[in-house]
């Protein structure tokens, strides 16, 4: 009986392309989800006095709740979208940095 082949696929063996675990996405994500729960919950636990406050003739508590959660969840994918293009950019820019160091001939 033979062996089993290992088969390895170069695509599989290394992490995705952009490393979504390292220090800086970790830290977008959780500052992203701490100002979605911000205004999420707490839009909710403040609701009775957002009612007292008025924007455009009607309660302020009314506008977060038909508009700006829904505007806030655009504004946090933009903005997570701008991060991970600013990190993609950097990330290709210290790659190519290294490529051209690694290319100098010794000497």
């Amino acid at each position: 009986m033979q062996p089993l082949k290992k088969i390895h696929e170069p695509e599989l063996a290394g992490p995705f392309p952009p490393d979504l675990h390292d220090v800086r996405h970790l830290r977008l994500k959780g500052g992203l989800i701490f100002v979605w729960g911000l205004v999420s919950f707490g839009a909710a636990y403040f609701a009775r006095d957002l009612q007292s406050l008025a924007a455009g003739g009607w309660p302020l508590g009314y506008w977060i709740a038909a508009q700006g959660a829904v505007l806030m969840f655009i504004a946090i994918v933009v903005a997570y979208c701008w991060a991970m293009n600013r990190f993609e950019r950097q990330d290709a820019a210290r790659v190519a940095a290294l490529t051209v160091e690694q290319g100098k001939p010794h000497g």
